[in-house]
């Protein structure tokens, strides 16, 4: 298809437009870019959508939240800094951080409104850290599941 849809923006719904907006500048460090009152964009093409106007766009069907059935992810690297920052702010937590089978580190918790917010290391990151650690290019790759080239450039870039 020669002129295909082109994928902009998630977009979240809330029921409390201040209470998200403060959450994700907060929490995420997030930059409002665009605000039109029941909707708000963030840096990153990431927007939020005020429920009750949400609901008259789409004709009164319900919107629900909380299913625990999709995520938006976002990479920090300092994941100790954040972890730290979540737990003085009482965020609810889906897990407190931990390392994936492919030994990326992540955490997962919940906005306002209950949708999962996962935040992970980078794979530069991981391959820094595992090189770190004393792992040759072709170990990181195998236990990473990436390519060695991918896990070479990445770790050449960085010196």
């Amino acid at each position: 298809m020669k002129n295909k849809p082109r994928f902009i923006a998630p977009l979240l719904v809330v029921e409390n437009m201040e209470r998200a907006r403060t959450f994700y500048s907060n929490v995420l460090e997030l930059e409002v870019i665009q605000d039109f009152g029941e909707n708000i964009s963030f840096e990153g093409n990431f927007s939020l959508h005020l429920r009750s106007h949400f609901q008259q766009l789409i004709g009164g069907l319900d919107v629900k939240t909380g299913g625990n059935d999709g995520e938006i992810y976002f990479e920090f690297d300092d994941l100790e800094s954040l972890d730290k920052r979540l737990k003085s702010m009482q965020v609810e937590y889906v897990h407190p951080l931990r390392e994936q089978p492919w030994r990326q580190r992540v955490v997962r918790f919940y906005d306002p409104d209950h949708h999962i917010i996962e935040v992970g290391e980078s794979f530069p990151c991981i391959f820094k850290r595992l090189e770190k650690d004393g792992l040759p290019y072709n170990e990181i790759a195998r236990v990473t599941l990436m390519p060695v080239d991918y896990v070479e450039s990445c770790l050449k870039k960085e010196k």
